[in-house]
């Protein structure tokens, strides 16, 4: 069964990030190459903005623990009056072990008692693994998004959502 243990610390922060870079060069090189992947960890999941989104962007980050070691990491935000699945990210070895399901329903609750009926997220185009996941939990696709990060990337992705 997976667990949740909330980030509050500097310490927290430090290990979401080294996890952070641990999971996206190996899970989104094919996908996106070592420069973007550099470019948005250094802009989006190092410290500093970790840290800056804790603080001023009414996110919460979570440690996700199987069998007491750390899987992966979450990162929810109420954002359009809904929950905003922001991040999941799951280390290879841990991958296939319910934990997507586990984290769903941890967040369907969440939503529940924040007094929200709709569970988002933001998938890229071409991942298709985790589409697929997303579609079998009970997410449907609702259009498109193309986002400039800056740097020249953009990021096109698909908005998915889910009722609660």
């Amino acid at each position: 069964m997976t667990t949740f243990v909330e980030a509050r610390t500097d310490e927290d922060v430090a290990a979401l990030a080294a996890l952070a870079r641990e999971i996206w060069t190996e899970y989104y090189m094919p996908l996106l190459g070592a420069e973007q992947i550099e470019y948005m960890l250094a802009h989006f999941q190092s410290a500093a903005p970790m840290r800056r989104q804790l603080d001023h962007g009414g996110y919460r980050y979570f440690f996700l623990r199987l069998d007491g070691v750390t899987a992966g990491y979450l990162g929810i935000q109420i954002k359009d009056g809904a929950l905003f699945l922001s991040k999941l990210y799951v280390r290879r070895n841990c991958r296939g072990n319910r934990i997507g399901r586990d984290v769903m329903a941890f967040v369907e609750g969440w939503a529940r008692g924040a007094g929200l009926s709709r569970v988002w997220l933001t998938v890229n185009r071409g991942n298709t693994a985790s589409i697929r996941s997303y579609e079998r939990m009970g997410f449907t696709n609702y259009g498109t998004q193309d986002a400039d990060i800056g740097g020249g990337y953009v990021m096109d992705d698909y908005l998915f959502e889910k009722r609660v």
